[in-house]
């Protein structure tokens, strides 16, 4: 009975956590650049079958019911989400797989986000956070004038009046599930050596990527999540009623 109780237990757990993924996507389905995280399980494996213990050791029908199920790590959605015109010409949307790379002193982040301003440096930078700025093919701010309108082509080459002032560099990684959120829409690398140009990525000036969540898919997850909770806590609930009745009253001697 007991073991029941560590089963249910488990997806009360796993499902709670679900929740809480699926309510973070909700709330940033308005954030330009944000990618929705995925919420993922797997079962889990009884002891024997993970030390490769003799089944004799254990009960048969136990090793039926499997050890449950328990969250995996978090994955992130690199999928494109739609674009917007925004007819702002420092907007930039990414079409392709590749990021924006910013940096602030030494730490480097890359982004989809492609709202760009230019700081009280001079520097292109991040229109959500004004210390990271957009670093070019060399690893270098690029410095414009703040009293003429940059344009930017399709290749991130920054011109003013005809003249080319700089580049923005956009770049991809060998493997995107290396990718970690690190605040807003911002996301780190451990090894900077992963970071390499993007290859058949372009830009689009004056449009911004929406986020890649669908609110009523996620609503739908949301409540599919919740209706899992509420049975394994009812399973706790009886399992609980049963032990008791066990204890109490079919142990009892008269």
């Amino acid at each position: 009975m007991l073991y029941g109780l560590y089963l249910s237990a488990a997806g009360v757990q796993t499902n709670s956590y679900r929740q809480d993924v699926i309510a973070n996507n909700i709330a940033n389905a308005e954030t330009v650049g944000f990618k929705r995280d995925l919420a993922l399980f797997q079962q889990r494996r009884t002891e024997v079958q993970e030390k490769g213990l003799s089944p004799f050791r254990s009960n048969a029908l136990l090793e039926k019911l499997g050890g449950g199920v328990f969250a995996s790590p978090t994955l992130i959605d690199h999928t494109q989400g739609e674009l917007e015109n925004t007819g702002n010409g420092l907007d930039v949307a990414i079409v392709g797989q590749g990021y924006l790379q910013a940096a602030h002193g030494d730490q480097t982040s890359l982004t989809r986000d492609g709202r760009i301003l230019i700081n009280h440096k001079g520097h292109l930078a991040l229109a959500n956070n004004e210390n990271f700025e957009l670093m070019d093919p060399k690893g270098k701010p690029i410095a414009v004038d703040p009293s003429i309108a940059p344009n930017i082509d399709k290749e991130g080459v920054v011109t003013q009046k005809g003249k080319v002032v700089g580049r923005i560099s956009v770049v991809d990684v060998a493997d995107p599930s290396l990718l970690t959120k690190s605040g807003g829409t911002m996301l780190a690398i451990a090894d900077p050596k992963q970071i390499r140009p993007a290859t058949g990525a372009f830009l689009q000036s004056g449009y911004q990527e929406r986020a890649n969540v669908e609110p009523s898919t996620e609503l739908a997850s949301l409540m599919d999540a919740q209706r899992q909770l509420e049975a394994n806590a009812n399973m706790i609930r009886y399992q609980d009623q049963m032990l008791s009745k066990l204890c109490n009253e079919v142990g009892k001697i008269s």
